[in-house]
């Protein structure tokens, strides 16, 4: 402890361990300048007296009195520390003040302190930082190397690439209780960071260098572990989505001048990062994250087909500089990652109707939620959201059809206030319709091999149950595939004009895939082949990188009339291959 006394003040502080760091303890203006009017000049001027009288300490440059800052050139820096009070001594403004910076642990009873949480992330950050940083570089090199080339770039990389050492904050953990077999949390995260992100980018003759500075998020994100399955770690997958916009602050210096400070850009920068952001992460839309592999737990399987029909739009936004839009819906349900369905553009129309139908494949009708978001196509650029909705599948009775008009939304957040703007209706209409108990009338595993199609004494086509339904092709593995100069095999299937694969399998000629393909139908179907190749694909370069290994054809009229079949069959142009295929139809 340093103190010092003058004529006018008398200073108490202590000094830290970084040199010229000193925390003032307390002072006393013998002119009895009230607290609220403090003047660091005071202390300054004191403290270089007592300098030039003593030459015992380094004269300050920067003195902080709760939140406030004074600063004089060629002095370093002082840190007043705050005086504690009770918080029934503070009036209402002062604690609405200081009310944001409260813990959630204080403010809300549902949230858990977790000191012991914020003690592990800070002991572990030095690795953690480490480890972040690299998958952040090699998820962003194959990013940049796309633009290499392009616009007069010749190069970009990161000079420097550091998370600091000012670990986040968890001010919070609230874990919410479900009826699925899943773990909810729930945590409030705060980081105020120190980050030396430096990225270089090489232009033309010049070098330009991009620095990320003073870098703050504030954000309350949804982290789901789901299912849970009895595998260490015991969930399958990581799903991470945001209750809310994030806080998100930065600064960014260009060649050593900071250009948020340009007028209008920073408020710009902001709006378009939390922007981006909802859009993707916003609950109910999540980051999902596969932790363990596919094969070795159980998949959620499709239980029935949500039948869709997209009717009008009513009263949309004009977007357009003729005061008009070019609207159409893209449509899709949350936890899928099949690409979304789209109507048609009515062009020039702010009351379209569509009439258009569509149908989704539905794997849990009491967590899934269908997601509408209504779009303004533009023939450059990209296309105006003109607003959004969901309607979760629990509201759904199983066939009944259901009519919903629904406002459109600028996010999810539907209790923003500033969001007053009416951006029109949209009308559909809904009916989950589940599989049937009989579908898939054959349980059991049919021994045996077959080259050709198995025969079967087939019934009449009219005692086969019509109309829509799913057709689920499981890949499951194979058996003594073997190439000529290299055995990474993966699977193709060919149905319809579609095709799709599998993954490829490193050195080995007995292949587990597990993986499963679904086909929406219109009708079963009947005197149809589906045909499934197994190929070799060198990892290499090299002019002949692929191989047939095998390929067969299976009739499907067997598995509409039995439900489903589960069977190995021998690959054609293979000496010993086998692949082992489960195939199912399911009707609504």
């Amino acid at each position: 402890m340093y103190g010092f006394s003058g004529d006018s003040m008398v200073v108490e502080f202590l000094k830290l361990d970084k040199p010229g760091d000193y925390i003032v303890k307390s002072w006393k203006d013998r002119r009895q300048i009230p607290d609220k009017e403090w003047n660091s000049d005071l202390i300054f001027d004191y403290i270089a007296f007592i300098h030039d009288k003593t030459k015992d300490f380094t004269i300050p440059n920067k003195v902080r009195h709760d939140g406030e800052f004074a600063t004089r050139n060629g002095f370093p820096r002082v840190i007043i520390e705050p005086v504690p009070r009770p918080l029934y001594e503070l009036d209402n403004d002062q604690l609405l003040d200081i009310l944001p910076d409260i813990p959630l642990w204080v403010k809300c009873p549902d949230y858990e302190r977790v000191d012991w949480l914020n003690k592990f992330v800070a002991d572990m950050w030095p690795y953690l930082d480490k480890a972040i940083c690299a998958q952040i570089r090699s998820a962003t090199e194959p990013m940049f190397a796309e633009y290499v080339g392009k616009y007069q770039i010749e190069a970009i990389e990161f000079d420097n690439l550091s998370l600091g050492t000012i670990p986040p904050e968890i001010h919070g953990l609230k874990v919410c209780e479900t009826n699925e077999k899943e773990l909810v949390l729930e945590p409030a995260v705060r980081w105020a960071g120190n980050p030396n992100i430096v990225l270089a980018l090489k232009l033309l003759s010049f070098r330009i260098t991009v620095q990320l500075v003073d870098l703050q998020i504030f954000m309350a994100p949804r982290i789901t572990l789901k299912p849970l399955v009895p595998t260490f770690p015991c969930f399958a997958t990581l799903a991470v989505s945001l209750l809310g916009k994030p806080d998100v602050d930065f600064g960014m210096s260009i060649l050593g001048g900071d250009i948020m400070a340009i007028p209008g850009l920073y408020q710009f920068v902001q709006k378009t990062i939390k922007r981006q952001v909802a859009s993707l992460y916003i609950w109910p839309q999540a980051l999902e994250i596969p932790i363990l592999d596919p094969a070795t737990v159980a998949v959620k399987k499709p239980v029935g087909i949500l039948h869709v029909k997209v009717v009008r739009a009513q009263k949309l936004l004009k977007k357009d500089i003729l005061g008009t839009s070019d609207p159409y819906v893209k449509l899709n349900l949350s936890g899928e990652r099949l690409p979304s369905k789209k109507t048609t553009i009515k062009k020039r129309n702010l009351n379209p109707e569509w009439n258009e139908k569509f149908k989704l494949i539905v794997k849990d009708p009491g967590s899934q939620v269908l997601q509408l978001q209504v779009f303004d196509w533009d023939k450059v650029g990209n296309h105006d959201r003109l607003g959004m909705q969901f309607v979760p599948l629990k509201f759904l009775t199983p066939y009944e059809t259901k009519e919903f008009k629904l406002d459109l939304l600028k996010h999810t957040d539907s209790y923003d206030p500033q969001d007053k703007k009416q951006r029109g209706k949209i009308v559909v209409e809904l009916m989950y319709a589940p599989f049937r108990a009989d579908s898939g009338k054959l349980d059991g595993t049919q021994d045996g091999y077959s080259r050709k199609e198995s025969g079967f004494d087939r019934t009449s086509d009219s005692e086969v149950f019509g109309g829509a339904g799913l057709l689920s092709v499981l890949i499951q593995g194979a058996e003594d595939v073997e190439g000529e100069r290299h055995n990474n095999p993966y699977a193709v299937v060919f149905f319809r004009g579609e095709t799709k694969r599998t993954k490829m399998i490193k050195r080995t000629r007995d292949p587990i895939w597990n993986e499963e393909f679904h086909y929406m139908l219109e009708e079963p179907p009947l005197n149809e082949k589906i045909h499934i190749e197994v190929m070799s694909k060198r990892t290499g370069f090299s002019f002949r990188s692929k191989e047939h290994l095998g390929n067969v054809d299976i009739n499907l009229t067997d598995v509409v009339h039995n439900g489903r079949i589960n069977q190995k069959y021998h690959l054609i142009d293979s000496k010993n291959g086998v692949i082992h295929v489960a195939i199912k139809w399911v009707t609504a």
